[in-house]
């Protein structure tokens, strides 16, 4: 069994988890994030708490899934209570993040045309500077893929620093050719 699966998982004032079958919906402040856990395990809600724990007749996959399905039922209630972020940060002469209306990023990032990125639904995005970009959402997967995303669009290049990264990522510089 799981050590991260056994743990209980405590719900905080003003989130509700409903159960259908093997369909949680967690309802926040922030939020309503549904996902289908499959049979392998079995999920409690009951007094404030839910917990995870293995079916009576274990399948081979069980175990595996166990602490999987806890730490996803564990991410729905954190991003229905507060939203996840990942700050992002971009270097370049002229490069910069624009917000054109609240559903498009416009990322100019040393490219012949500016890339126009439509944002996905539930996911907002705060430009405190130029080259500050905050991806903001209550779903933990698509707040990280949409960020991984925006970073791929020019990856940090190790030879001047150029490029999206996220906030605080250490690029190791390499040095150029050296003449005779």
């Amino acid at each position: 069994m799981s050590r991260i699966g056994k743990k209980a998982i405590v719900i905080p004032e003003g989130v509700t988890v409903e159960q259908n079958g093997n369909v949680i919906t967690v309802k926040g402040p922030k939020g309503t994030l549904t996902q289908t856990f499959k049979d392998d395990v079995v999920i409690t809600v009951e007094n404030n708490e839910v917990h995870v724990s293995l079916p009576e007749h274990p399948t081979l996959f069980s175990p595996v899934y166990h602490g999987t399905a806890r730490a996803l039922l564990n991410n729905m209630i954190v991003g229905a209570h507060e939203n996840f972020k990942v700050a992002l940060e971009i270097k370049g002469t002229g490069y910069r993040f624009v917000l054109n209306n609240p559903r498009e990023l416009t990322v100019i990032a040393g490219y012949s045309n500016p890339k126009v990125v439509p944002l996905p639904e539930g996911i907002t995005v705060e430009l405190p500077t130029q080259t500050d970009c905050v991806v903001i959402g209550a779903n933990k997967q698509v707040v990280g893929e949409f960020a991984a995303y925006i970073r791929g669009i020019r990856k940090p290049e190790p030879y001047h620093g150029k490029g999206i990264r996220y906030k605080g990522e250490k690029v190791r510089h390499k040095e150029g050719k050296t003449a005779k």
